[in-house]
């Protein structure tokens, strides 16, 4: 199939390479003018595992190529996703500024050729399949107007007009493992009440649903996996569906960091109360770990954005509110086990191992680590940071972050009076604690993920303390 996928980030880019693997012919249309460049040179803006090389190869097919003419790609598309970013503004609501712009240009740029299908792929709230459609309906009546301007009446041939449909496709990937849950994904969710836009969607998605392609190299197919739920909703519950599930999740983080504070108080551990309540197969053991809480892109965007769609409705949401509420809380948990460790962190050095807000990605959106350097530098603390690929990210985006950027472990355990994990990175785990501990001035090690080995730290004379045991 043509295919165009508008905005080349972080779900459009991954979108436009896997559909390209499949075999189809993918324009990703970028706008701006730097990634743009970067793209069409095989470099990728961010870092996500495989997904360079997998353009490279998809790009060399000729199956996936990058462009700025939103109107030429378009118009040769059967297939137009809306893959452009909707951050979270000031009071919670989801900022829908580029999706509303991108909706009337393709709008403007149909012709009469083909019935296109128009897939929200963007993160958007309730209700936005209607509004994009009256976007799209709006770019359409413009172009005709201007063309009747234009053009001498008597040439101007008498048609239709373009023919299109809304529909929502709602995009479950997680940062570090996106191709594999692009090829791989619990479920797909497609929205819509036309029936051929749900056959051409599902055509789409065949191999996926089927499991017929061949895997990647570095995405293996996991084991006994035949076959892809495919799910079809209304549009409203399409969208729903993306929001309730990462506010979900963030719940049940949340319930296990609520948890891990009154197992501290009763002297349980955390970590065997979640394997005991997590082999219960109506709760399972995923998102049950206890520590600094979650970050990221999307948990937080999405449960402010369902928050604010309740408001609009006078719901209440009082356990989304609760799931905030706790996150952030829990952030500082690790400052107050510095404080019980050292008493007074005025003067102290603390190294933070890990910026990213999860391993597998440089993304410092919402990351606890800023959070955490933030408090300690307000404190009087000295800060150190190492990030196996977020470091030089930080000091783009964050130049009045007072930190000490070290260039490994050692480096960043030298002469430290306590080191946090923050960020689970696989090299943090498998570190020489022997080496690190005659490297700090004061052995102390706050485990913000309850992720290393205690045992193993504790033989080598390291104060040990994780979160909620």
């Amino acid at each position: 199939m043509d295919i165009c996928v508008i905005g080349a980030g972080y779900v459009g880019l991954v979108t436009s390479a896997c559909l390209a693997y499949l075999g189809n012919h993918v324009i990703a249309v970028e706008s701006n003018p730097e990634r743009l460049s970067s793209l069409q040179a095989g470099g990728v803006p961010f870092f996500e595992p495989g997904l360079e090389e997998f353009v490279k190869k998809t790009s060399a097919t000729g199956n996936l190529t990058f462009s700025d003419n939103l109107a030429a790609a378009v118009q040769k598309a059967q297939i137009i996703f809306i893959a452009v970013g909707t951050p979270s503004l000031p009071n919670g609501e989801p900022d829908l500024s580029q999706v509303m712009v991108v909706a009337r240009a393709i709008g403007g740029a149909l012709d009469d050729s083909k019935r296109r299908i128009v897939v929200n792929k963007s993160t958007v709230p309730v209700g936005s399949g209607n509004w994009v459609e009256m976007l799209v309906s709006q770019g359409v009546a413009n172009a005709q107007k201007s063309a009747k301007e234009t053009v001498p009446p008597a040439s101007t041939a008498r048609s239709e007009g373009p023919s299109f449909v809304v529909v929502s496709n709602p995009e479950f990937l997680r940062e570090g493992s996106a191709i594999a849950d692009s090829f791989y994904p619990d479920r797909i969710v497609v929205g819509s009440i036309d029936e051929q836009a749900t056959s051409v969607m599902k055509n789409l998605y065949k191999p996926i649903i089927n499991q017929t392609f061949e895997q990647p190299s570095f995405a293996k197919r996991p084991e006994k996996l035949e076959s892809v739920p495919f799910v079809v909703t209304d549009l409203a519950s399409a969208e729903l569906i993306k929001y309730s599930a990462n506010a979900f999740l963030a719940m049940k983080i949340s319930f296990a960091n609520e948890i891990s504070g009154l197992c501290e108080k009763v002297g349980a551990d955390v970590k065997q109360v979640a394997q005991g309540i997590g082999l219960d197969y109506r709760i399972g053991k995923a998102f049950l770990n206890a520590g600094v809480g979650w970050g990221g892109s999307c948990f937080g965007k999405d449960v402010s954005a369902l928050m604010q769609v309740a408001k609009e409705y006078s719901y209440p949401t009082s356990l989304l509110e609760a799931t905030v509420a706790v996150n952030e809380r829990q952030r500082l948990v690790v400052i107050k086990k510095l404080q019980e460790e050292l008493k007074i962190l005025k003067g102290r050095t603390i190294g933070l191992m890990g910026l990213s807000f999860k391993p597998d990605t440089d993304d410092l959106r919402d990351a606890p680590a800023l959070t955490i350097a933030y408090q300690l530098l307000k404190m009087g603390a000295s800060v150190k940071a190492y990030d196996p690929v977020s470091n030089e990210v930080c000091k783009t985006l964050h130049p009045h972050l007072d930190v000490v950027y070290a260039t490994d472990v050692e480096d960043l355990a030298s002469d430290c009076d306590a080191l946090v994990l923050v960020t689970e990175w696989a090299q943090f785990k498998k570190a020489d604690w022997k080496k690190i501990a005659k490297l700090m001035r004061w052995p102390l090690v706050i485990d913000g993920r309850n992720a290393l080995n205690e045992d193993d730290i504790r033989a080598c004379g390291i104060t040990y303390r994780g979160v909620g045991c």
